[in-house]
């Protein structure tokens, strides 16, 4: 299969990407596996999620997309041969997504909007991370972004790109 380099990163991709924002809601984890399973034979390693995962969005589901994918990565011991692609919720203005921002931690923490804060993040990054049963993420992405400024010191983003992230600038992609 092709592979593309992604942006101006030294990460090279499939030109086909597995979205699985279906798993957990109008699929289930045995299907999500088939379909993982098949990708993978066939040279597609590039896996597409999001904390926000399975849509529709609803507290019930929450997550679960990225918990199909972690007990997969776990039951056949290949997180080596896979790019994983992951997604922070931001805000919507005018949308309760209390929900999502509860079930970034086991318990649940507090119902409050999500944001794009340093804490914010770094909490949605360590569910992720949780869920998808790995230690780094390869590419980490802002989901639905309403265009707004974020900051993050220089240091911050340095210690989120040791411990967990491979690739996270969102606006990096050529």
């Amino acid at each position: 299969m092709r592979r593309h380099k992604l942006g101006s990163s030294n990460l090279e991709v499939p030109i086909v990407c597995l979205g699985t924002m279906t798993w957990g809601e109008q699929n289930t984890e045995e299907e999500a596996f088939e379909q993982l399973d098949f990708a993978l034979a066939n040279g597609v390693n590039f896996i597409d999620t999001a904390e926000l995962y399975p849509v529709p969005p609803r507290s019930e589901t929450v997550g679960r997309t990225e918990t199909y994918i972690g007990n997969w990565l776990k039951s056949r011991g290949c997180r080596d041969k896979v790019i994983i692609a992951t997604k922070v919720a931001a805000p919507l203005p005018g949308v309760d997504r209390s929900w999502v921002v509860a079930n970034r931690t086991v318990p649940p923490g507090p119902a409050r909007q999500p944001e794009l804060d340093e804490a914010s993040i770094r909490t949605a990054l360590e569910g992720s991370l949780r869920r998808l049963q790995t230690d780094y993420i390869d590419l980490y992405q802002i989901h639905w972004y309403v265009r707004m400024h974020v900051v993050l010191d220089e240091s911050t983003l340095a210690e989120m790109d040791a411990i967990h992230l491979r690739h996270r600038n969102p606006n990096d992609l050529d």
